[in-house]
């Protein structure tokens, strides 16, 4: 047989150690052991609710009763200590970093090894005779899929999990058929949940390493050295490009059945990175120092105002059901403390341009007018522009207005910072917001006066803009062309799951008035045997019309032409030379898949689809009835969509009635394997 073993490929990069005592390695492992118990939990919460409807003894229903409320208090204790690690901001941040707002990373998938081998013994012979199994498993679950679960953080790693989601669509279209399941399941974890996802269906996989590509940019981004130009720059870039990869998971893999891809979170998640990024913008600008002039102070007020309105439209996407029951309060929170802080930082510069800058004949009132006009919806008290500049009392009391918001605000924000335990862990936010808070205080004692008893003039909201707008921006990581590793088993168009094979027969060719008794067709690869002799030697031999040639001697032909198949023949002896052919087999009548989704046994989440059978009826009876499917991978779908409900809430105690039946996870041993992260 021709040895049709694969060459490891050299040029994939090797992951992260996963076993590194790193922050990062740290909070992987301790969600993979959280991950694990929230499946053990729910299992036995399965069966306790399959008791409790089987039985109708009344002692029974209580002590099962008491037995679901402590499966419950379980569950809300590990879904507060996963959301624990998604507020660990502090382990992603720079180590360098001593004055700048920590930024908020997405934490990466969670998946669990898949074991190839087996599944690819099997279609072994329907792909192609020449494939060694345990070559292909070698090299899946070897270099690529093994750094992919634990990429480093650095554009390598980025390149690593583009190589494999590159290499998903080829290993999709030549190992996968929707006649015949392949017996592979495909298991990821929400991210905010810990809920389990295991699908058969390769899109699970696609959709979850797109999602840790925009997860991996965002940690980038955080960890980028924001007091340097060029590492606000590669911040500012890697949270664009996260939110553009989430932007394409979004519009590309529809109804996804891990919530933490429904299109409302990619949503905020895409204004959450869009947010940060305009931060970084912000940050870059002051990098270099703020002018204490008229023009700058008002274009710097602006740009803040900006980045507070930006995380204001994150924040209210937060407090939106149902993302406010799955979204950390730890991040909510932090955009409101963000809202509070640049909105006040805004009425501070404005104030300062007005206190500190008094008009002089030598300046030009007309482009001072426009600008502090341009920074109004409307003037405060009715009063015009060129009013406030040119009376010093009015530049005063306006300033104060918005020195007196600017106070209110961080004091706002201090509140809000105060209420929540993960915030407080964080020494260099709240020396940022106190010291903000008694800069603005002091200037406005500066500019108080103890004969002011009463004072009611209203600052309005500065009207944001900016000159730098954070967009989306569209990684050419995601479209990294590959080799296929599977191209010595002959071209995808023919030898790939969606066609059957008989097994590969020898065939010995003699030459019989120098001519074989057939003829060559390749359209343009592989070469087929048309227009046979039935009573020629090779057909005696068993080889048939429309047969593929797969071998001529030693020599592989799943790649040749017909003129290069003819050279080979050209020299044929008297005694002839073997040749190896695989005939097509008829696909026969498709084998549904009977289950294509578990979502951990959870209710009001995305339902088990399947194709029901009636084994009892004969196979000439059987009917088959095909429930809706929710899944539309990658084709927009406008009818109602699954991916509209919501997971439960932390509170479990009253999310599942016990009269209700629930889907169950598979009884495969696979959920016991603890080989994560």
């Amino acid at each position: 047989m021709t040895d049709c073993s694969l060459p490891v490929c050299l040029s994939c990069r090797d992951g992260c150690n996963p076993l590194a005592l790193t922050g990062r390695s740290k909070l992987q492992n301790e969600r993979a052991s959280i991950n694990q118990q929230i499946i053990r939990q729910m299992r036995m919460r399965a069966g306790a609710e399959n008791l409790l409807r089987a039985t109708s003894n009344n002692k029974v229903c209580e002590m099962v009763g008491l037995e679901l409320s402590y499966i419950n208090s379980n569950l809300q204790l590990l879904m507060e200590q996963l959301e624990g690690l998604n507020s660990s901001v502090d382990v992603y941040q720079n180590i360098q970093e001593t004055s700048s707002i920590p930024l908020i990373p997405l934490g990466l998938k969670e998946t669990k090894e898949m074991d190839f081998s087996v599944s690819f013994k099997v279609v072994q012979t329907s792909i192609s005779p020449l494939l060694h199994y345990l070559s292909i498993s070698d090299h899946l679950t070897g270099s690529l899929i093994r750094a992919c679960r634990t990429p480093s953080r650095n554009d390598a790693g980025i390149e690593t999990l583009a190589k494999y989601f590159s290499h998903m669509p080829l290993l999709e279209s030549r190992f996968f058929s929707a006649s015949r399941p392949m017996g592979v399941f495909f298991t990821w974890y929400d991210s905010f949940t810990g809920v389990p996802v295991c699908q058969q269906n390769p899109s699970l996989e696609k959709a979850s390493i797109l999602f840790n590509i925009g997860a991996l940019y965002t940690q980038i981004g955080t960890r980028s050295n924001r007091q340097t130009a060029a590492g606000l720059q590669v911040a500012i870039a890697a949270f664009q490009k996260a939110a553009g990869v989430l932007h394409h998971l979004k519009e590309t893999f529809t109804h996804t059945p891990s919530y933490d891809m429904s299109p409302s979170m990619l949503s905020m998640l895409i204004k959450l990175m869009l947010a940060q990024a305009q931060e970084c913008l912000f940050e870059k600008i002051a990098l270099s120092g703020i002018r204490n002039e008229f023009f700058s102070l008002l274009k710097m007020a602006q740009e803040a105002a900006k980045v507070g309105d930006t995380y204001d439209q994150v924040h209210q996407s937060m407090i939106q059901t149902p993302i406010k029951d799955n979204v950390p309060f730890f991040w909510s929170t932090m955009a409101q403390v963000k809202t509070n802080h640049y909105r006040s930082l805004a009425h501070y510069f404005l104030a300062t341009a007005l206190l500190d800058h008094q008009l002089r004949p030598s300046d030009d009132e007309d482009q001072q007018e426009k600008a502090l006009s341009q920074a109004y919806d409307a003037m405060p008290d009715g009063r015009s522009a060129l009013d406030i500049l040119r009376k010093r009392e009015e530049r005063r009391r306006v300033g104060k207005a918005h020195l007196r918001r600017a106070v209110m605000g961080h004091e706002q924000g201090l509140r809000i910072h105060g209420l929540c335990r993960h915030l407080r862990k964080l020494d260099v936010l709240q020396d940022i917001l106190q010291a903000s808070h008694k800069r603005s205080l002091a200037k406005f004692n500066d500019n108080d006066r103890e004969d002011e008893f009463t004072d009611y003039l209203e600052a309005p909201d500065i009207i944001s803009k900016t000159e730098h707008k954070a967009e989306m921006e569209s990684p050419m990581s995601t479209k990294v062309k590959v080799t296929d590793f599977f191209r010595r088993l002959g071209p995808l168009s023919v030898f790939s799951a969606k066609l059957r094979w008989t097994a590969p027969r020898t065939v010995r060719l003699r030459l019989e008035d120098r001519d074989l008794g057939f003829t060559l067709r390749g359209d343009p690869v592989p070469v087929q045997v048309t227009s046979l002799d039935p009573l020629c030697p090779a057909a005696v031999d068993g080889l048939k019309d429309g047969d593929y040639i797969v071998a001529v001697g030693d020599a592989d032909c799943k790649w040749m032409v017909v003129s290069e198949v003819m050279r080979l023949l050209k020299n044929v002896d008297e005694d002839g030379i073997d040749i190896r052919v695989v005939s097509l087999m008829d696909s026969g009548l498709p084998m549904p898949t009977k289950s294509a989704t578990y979502c951990g046994g959870i209710p009001k989440t995305y339902s088990m689809i399947c194709l029901a059978f009636d084994d009892d009826k004969s196979p000439k009876g059987r009917k088959v009835t095909k429930k809706g499917s929710f899944l539309s991978w990658g084709v927009k779908n406008h009818l109602k969509s699954s991916s509209t409900l919501s997971l439960p809430t932390a509170d479990y105690s009253g999310t599942l009635p016990w009269n209700k039946p629930c889907p169950t996870f598979p009884s495969s041993s696979s959920y016991n394997d603890p080989a994560l992260y």
